[in-house]
Order: structure tokens, then C-alpha cells, then sequence
């Protein structure tokens, strides 16, 4: 017979002995005889069974594969990956958010383990003129003029929603965030009660669900909305057109997972499966969101209105800017949230391949309200894999009055990258709603230490901006920041990247950057539909 069937024929003949040698020797074979015959009863299943051709074949060899092939993720973390290996974040972008949440020493000996000669290779400039600094609580105005202006800090959480977090990590994500001073953006599942225990100040995301503002057809109620954002907790409403995760993409929440709390925060009946289209109802065009906006900030009280959203085709948001101008409708901010994924699960293709990066998203928001004179008058925040204070100062420089983050902030309450977030069975309580995981974990010290990585990497900031020679996080450009583009060449981020002069829209479309130069002039601001040249093309390529 073939060695394919060696391990199950073993198990039965070493059944066989345990029973004979337990007969007539010691009762204590008995528990070899169990689990040998246990193994060959498995052989067994596995040969009849005709859904598994490696099994049918390898009968108990492969659950052995199987064994290997379930702790390879944590095998290749542990023991296989360089500290630099961002898959998706490394080793040393870990601990350092560990090392400040917890207060320990943060500090590296005997020089860095980067390649300072390797392609994109970034740092800053120092100044042999230092400046000193001796505040790191760095604030930006949103809603400057209004009746409600927010007082923002420089790094807040980013959206998470209830129901993909556990009601203890909420917890203590509002209550690190009271503690420091900073906001914690509800995410599409809206303002939970966990949200509301500690009164830490809340961003409010509204997405295609319209989850606590909706009537029972799931469209756009405002008496519901304006109750809900009366609240003074609520700093900020956020508008998500679509996310870095899975832009482009709707979901759904089954019924089972419908439980009594997340129904009572998203305003839907319990136990029926909770639906996110993947566009809005209350809105259908560039127009209809900048009416959407102002409509919501009336209704808020005058609280700063603003919008999320992952960059996908140019044109549409280009369509966006162009009714912005037409209007005279402004957002008080726009969220840029970078295709380098998120908290939330969602299919192989769109983690990978759908969606702009951050960096090249936030350069787009940015040229685009530059060249518009715009601006000054909208604020811009970006999120997308930032942990540290350089990832803050980078993204500043490059466009951004202030960062997000959701995963540097869950790595502060614990969580260990088991990239187990959709299948409730995460090891730390973070990402899960089994009451018998997220109770374990302990909100008044996971509390502490959001708080303490919030401030260790703030002062981490304000220590870059003295080296620098820089009196704000206002000053810093993309000149600041310096990339290796070859083994013998370097450019600042100036001169990599294309930036449009103030109101250089307004004059004409600039010639050397091509993006502008393809689209600006085909978007409208009443659609969001392709532009005719765009169909052209399409039409085009079916010929």
C-alpha cells in the first residue's frame, strides 16, 4: 500500500498493541489505545469523505498540514520577519507605539536597523539653530467663523465603529481620548453608549447607512440627526463617502450579530441584518453633498460639518472641488483616508488594489484647494498607517493640518497584528463582541496607556519640529522632508512631488501635472458621472 496511507495504517496498528498491552500488561495503555483509535477513526473519516482530495489521499497526514498551515502567520511574525517588515506593520512600528503607551523607554541603541542608503530611504533636515518648544498639545481650528468652532488636536483615533470593536475597547479608546484631550471618531456604527460613558469628545461619522439618523427605510431622517449631534459631546460631524479599507464597497451586518446594543446606537430593529449601501440616498451629486453639508451644519447648531473619503477617479473629485466653487459651499474639513487599508475587513482585492495611497490622495485634496485659493478656508486630514511622530510630520508636510489613526491607537490598547479582526475571535478583546474575550480587557489601564502614546508621540513631534529648527507643525513643507530616489540621488518631497501655486487653478490648467491636465476640465459639478471623454474611451476599447 502506499506510504500516502503509512501514518493512518501506524494508528491502527499501534491501537491494535495499546488494546492487547492494556489486556495483558497495564490498564494504562488504555489512554494510547484511546487516542490511536481516536486517529484511526479520523483516517477513516477521511478516506470515505469526498470533499477533500488531500485528505482522501493523505488521510491524518493532512490535518498535520493543515496544523502548519493555520500558525503560519504567527511563525513567519515571530520568528521569520526583520523588524522593518511592514506586513502590514513591522515589528519596530509596533513596539515603539507599546514602548509609549506604556511609558517605558522608547530609545534604540547602536545606530538604526533602516538601510540610510536604500531606495526611499526619508528624513528630516535638522538646523544648527534648534528651537525650543515647550508645549507639545499642538491645536488646529476647525470651524474657524462659526457658531461652534472645534479646537482639534494634532493626532486623534480614527473611525471605529462599535460591533467591529468590543464595548471595552470603546471604552477605553473615549476614555484615553478624555484623558488627553483628543477626539475619537464613532466611525458608521454611530454613538454607542460605550461612546458615552466618559464624555470624551466624539467626531460622528454618518455613512451610507445613515446608522442613528435614519428613519425605518434606512433614509436620511433630521429630527434624529439634529437630536443626536445636539449633544455636546459630539465636537464634529463627519460625512464618510467612502473608506480606505474597502472603498467603492457597501456591507452589511447579519442579523445574528444585530445585537440589543448595536441595534439601539444605529437605529435599526434587532436581530434583521443591517445593510450600508455602498452610495448615499440623501445626496446624488457634487451639488446635492456641499447642500447635504450646509443642511447638517444648520442642523447641528453650527458644529463643523465635514466629509471622509478615499480618492478613486480623479474626475469625481474634481467634480467635487468644481461645486465647492460654484456654491460657495465649503466643508469645514475633509478627511483624506489613504488606500493602505484600515480596522475593517474586506475582500483580497479591494485591501490590494483598490483605491489611491494616502500620500498621493492627501497631495491631490491639497493641490486641488491651493489651486483653487481654497485652502486657507478648509482644513485636511489625512489617515493611513501612521504610528509615529515622523509618519505625522511626513504627512504634514505634505499637505495635512492633522492625523488619524485607528490601528496605532488599538496597538496602544494591546492588539498584537493576529489579523483576526473578522472572525470575532480576537486574542486581546479588541476586535471581537465575545463577551468572554473583550471582558478581559481592563478599560482604566488600557486607558492610561491611549492617553500616554497620544502624549509621548506628540512630544516626540514637538522634539522633530526643535531639531528642525521649526516654531509649529504649521511651518513644516514638503522641502523639510528628504527622500533617497536612487543609490547617488536625493530629492526633497518638493521636488519629487508636483505642488500647485495658490489660485493657479483659476488662471488655467497647469500643464506639468498630468492628472489635472487629463480631468480638471472634463468634471462637472452636477454629476459624478463620467465625463464624455472618459465614455469615449471606454466606448473605444469595445471596438
Amino acid at each position: 500500500m502506499s506510504y500516502r496511507y503509512s501514518v493512518w495504517f501506524a494508528c491502527i496498528a499501534f491501537t491494535v498493541l495499546s488494546i492487547a498491552l492494556a489486556l495483558s500488561w497495564s490498564p494504562n495503555w488504555w489512554w494510547g489505545a484511546a487516542i490511536a483509535g481516536a486517529l484511526s477513526l479520523l483516517g477513516l473519516v477521511d478516506v470515505t469523505q469526498r470533499t477533500s482530495t488531500l485528505r482522501q489521499l493523505y488521510p491524518v497526514m493532512a490535518h498535520f498540514r493543515y496544523g502548519l498551515e493555520s500558525v503560519g502567520p504567527e511563525i513567519r511574525q515571530y520568528f521569520i520577519e526583520r523588524d522593518t517588515d511592514e506586513v502590514p506593520f513591522s515589528r519596530e512600528q509596533r513596539a515603539l507605539v507599546y514602548q509609549r503607551a506604556k511609558r517605558v523607554q522608547d530609545t534604540v541603541p547602536f545606530g538604526t536597523i533602516h538601510d540610510v542608503y536604500g531606495k526611499d530611504y526619508e528624513w528630516i533636515n535638522h538646523s544648527l539653530v534648534p528651537t525650543h518648544l515647550a508645549d507639545h498639545d499642538f491645536r488646529v481650528t476647525v470651524g474657524e467663523g462659526g457658531a461652534a468652532p472645534y479646537e482639534t488636536s494634532l493626532f486623534n483615533i480614527s473611525a471605529m465603529s462599535f460591533g467591529s470593536l468590543s464595548a471595552n475597547a470603546i471604552r477605553a479608546l473615549n476614555l484615553g481620548a478624555k484623558r488627553g484631550g483628543f477626539y475619537h471618531d464613532t466611525g458608521e456604527g454611530s454613538i454607542s453608549s460605550y461612546h458615552r460613558e466618559h464624555g470624551g469628545d466624539l467626531v460622528w461619522e454618518i455613512g451610507s447607512g445613515y446608522f442613528g439618523c435614519r428613519d425605518d427605510e434606512g433614509r436620511f431622517d433630521p429630527g434624529r440627526f439634529a437630536a443626536n449631534a445636539a449633544d455636546p459631546q459630539v465636537k464634529m460631524i463627519e460625512i464618510k463617502l467612502s473608506q480606505g479599507a474597502k472603498p467603492g464597497h457597501g456591507g452589511m451586518l447579519p442579523g445574528a450579530k444585530v445585537t440589543p446594543e448595536i441595534a439601539a446606537a444605529r437605529g435599526v430593529p434587532v436581530g434583521v441584518d443591517c445593510v450600508s449601501p455602498a452610495q448615499h440616498s440623501a445626496f446624488g451629486s457634487p451639488v446635492g453633498l456641499l447642500e447635504f453639508v450646509a443642511g447638517l451644519r444648520e442642523l447641528a447648531g453650527g458644529k463643523p460639518v465635514g466629509f471622509k473619503l478615499a480618492i478613486g477617479h480623479p474626475w469625481e473629485w474634481f467634480a467635487v472641488a468644481k461645486a465647492m466653487r460654484e456654491t460657495g459651499i465649503l466643508p469645514d474639513f475633509i478627511v483624506v483616508d489613504g488606500a493602505e487599508g484600515g480596522t475593517g475587513a474586506a475582500p483580497v482585492e479591494f485591501v490590494n488594489h483598490i483605491g489611491v495611497p494616502m500620500h498621493e490622495a492627501l497631495m491631490l485634496v491639497h493641490n486641488t484647494l491651493v489651486g483653487l485659493d481654497l485652502r486657507d478656508r478648509v482644513r485636511v486630514a489625512a489617515a493611513g498607517k501612521i504610528t509615529t511622530a515622523f509618519d505625522i510630520a511626513r504627512t504634514l508636510a505634505i499637505g495635512a493640518d492633522w492625523c488619524n489613526a485607528g490601528r496605532g491607537f488599538m496597538f496602544s490598547l494591546g492588539c498584537i497584528q493576529s489579523r483576526s479582526c473578522h472572525n470575532d475571535h480576537c486574542p486581546t478583546g479588541i476586535a471581537t463582541q465575545d463577551p468572554r474575550r473583550w471582558k478581559h480587557l481592563d478599560v482604566e489601564i488600557k486607558a492610561d496607556r491611549v492617553a500616554h502614546f497620544h502624549r509621548n508621540t506628540l512630544i516626540a513631534i514637538r522634539d522633530l519640529l526643535c531639531a528642525a529648527g521649526l516654531s509649529s507643525p504649521a511651518e513644516l513643507g514638503p522641502e523639510h522632508i528628504v527622500r533617497r530616489v536612487s543609490e547617488l540621488h536625493v530629492s526633497s518631497l518638493a521636488n519629487v512631488y508636483q505642488f500647485l501655486k495658490p489660485g493657479e487653478l483659476l488662471a488655467g490648467v497647469p500643464e506639468r501635472h498630468a492628472v489635472f491636465k487629463a480631468f480638471w476640465d472634463i468634471a462637472r459639478a452636477d454629476t459624478f458621472a463620467p465625463p464624455p471623454r472618459v465614455l469615449e474611451m471606454r466606448a473605444s476599447k469595445t471596438h
